[in-house]
């Protein structure tokens, strides 16, 4: 049955071609306009490691003083580096990695090759199995070289390509800030969107081109970057000769994650973070009453809005307009049902039901929903390949993958089935006695 409405609709479609047209177009732009916008945001609000986000937790403590308090509010996004290296060493998760971003200049050996700069990662050995950074060759370093503050570093393929060609750089010197560094494992590609292990800086771009050891960044004073928030630093600050990078310094610029396994682990976590606060209050570093919070990868993505609002705003809108081409099909398609009235009075006369009526002006709905899913394809394509010419960080990332291509055709037959639902209804209500009469 299917199949003969199917086939009655592409009748109707060659009969009213002008019509058909003008129903196919509103829906294709719709869909068009609709798909570029919600491909954007699908890719933009992914999972950025679906296999382990449900056991990775951003800790978040509170160690500012009373200035400015207020009751209920977050705690800190960053950590001090005290904080950071105390949770470090005590080791409660499965795994645990302090992180925090910076640049460094390389002087390169290779001839020809002129001094150039790259971000790093200065992070601690659990970094690289709790995130599963793949390598390409060599590994990455092990708590032992955390601990020697061994002057190791791990690199991206593209550094390694770079900086000695095709030859394997593991066991090779790179000399980095007028320090020599081994690189002991290269890094195959590797980009989690967003970023969500540091969502201070930029959250779609590529990841750092090496990553070195937080404790031997810190003796070498090498230069970071990314936020940091400081209270009551003066003093603290000037006794310290590390300054507000200093492991006394009352400033949050760390980013801290641990690995927990399983819901038990998190509990215990938590109950953990509460007592460690509570213990730094008593102590007198802590002014604020005990406020923590734990949260795994995508409660903490939601958290932070990683998100751009404008991306939010475009797909709302785009919707919307979609809703318009919708409301306009709705009419088209209310127009050419009831000029077929004595076509259908002529059906109903002969047998047919209202609710075979009924069916055969959704399948006719249906179709045109296909015709304009395919068109909106299209348009799609084209509205992707736009955003992609965009100077954002994630316009690269604007592309049509195997779901969001379902999904068009989906959204593109659903909504054209709807907005088929009351032409339809009017249809089958044609009364065939008043129809044959009038011819």
């Amino acid at each position: 049955m299917f199949a003969y409405y199917f086939d009655l609709a592409l009748r109707s479609f060659r009969r009213n071609r002008v019509l058909t047209a003008l129903m196919v177009l509103a829906i294709a732009l719709g869909i068009g306009a609709s798909m570029t916008t919600l491909t954007v945001f699908h890719v933009l609000s992914g999972d950025p490691i679906p296999q382990k986000s449900s056991q990775l937790f951003y800790p978040q403590l509170d160690p500012r003083s009373m200035d400015g308090f207020t009751a209920g509010e977050e705690p800190e996004d960053q950590m001090t580096r005290y904080d950071a290296e105390a949770l470090l060493r005590d080791a409660k998760g499965d795994r645990q990695a302090v992180m925090t971003g910076g640049g460094a200049g390389i002087t390169p050996e290779r001839q020809g090759l002129a001094p150039f700069a790259i971000d790093v990662r200065y992070t601690s050995a659990d970094f690289f199995p709790m995130f599963e950074v793949p390598m390409l060759a060599g590994n990455a370093w092990t708590k032992v070289e955390d601990d020697r503050h061994e002057r190791v570093v791990v690199i991206a393929k593209k550094l390694a390509e770079k900086l000695f060609g095709t030859t394997n750089a593991v066991g090779k010197n790179m000399r980095m800030d007028g320090h020599d560094f081994r690189v002991i494992g290269v890094m195959a590609d590797w980009r989690p969107t967003p970023r969500f292990f540091d969502v201070n800086s930029d959250r779609y771009g590529d990841s750092e081109q090496a990553y070195l050891p937080f404790s031997t960044s810190r003796d070498l004073d090498m230069g970071r970057n990314g936020s940091m928030n400081c209270w009551d630093a003066g003093d603290d600050a000037q006794d310290d000769p590390e300054g507000e990078t200093g492991v006394n310094a009352p400033c949050t610029w760390l980013q801290y994650w641990v690995q927990l396994d399983t819901p038990e682990k998190a509990e215990a976590y938590k109950r953990y973070l509460v007592n460690y606060s509570d213990q730094q209050h008593a102590s007198g570093r802590y002014a604020r009453p005990t406020n923590v919070r734990l949260r795994n990868v995508m409660e903490w993505l939601d958290f932070r809005r990683v998100v751009p609002g404008d991306v939010r705003l475009q797909m709302w809108l785009a919707f919307g307009f979609l809703a318009v081409c919708l409301l306009n099909t709705v009419g088209l398609l209310l127009a050419k049902f009831l000029r077929r009235s004595p076509e259908i009075g002529v059906r109903r006369a002969l047998g047919a039901s209202r609710k075979a009526i009924f069916a055969q002006c959704l399948v006719e709905a249906g179709a045109v929903g296909l015709a304009g899913g395919i068109l909106g394809l299209g348009l799609a394509m084209l509205g992707l390949w736009a955003v992609r010419q965009q100077p954002a960080a994630y316009a690269d990332l604007a592309h049509l993958d195997p779901a969001m291509l379902v999904t068009t055709f989906v959204l593109a037959i659903a909504s054209s089935v709807i907005a088929g639902l009351v032409p339809a209804w009017h249809a089958c209500q044609v009364t065939p006695a008043v129809q044959l009469k009038s011819q």
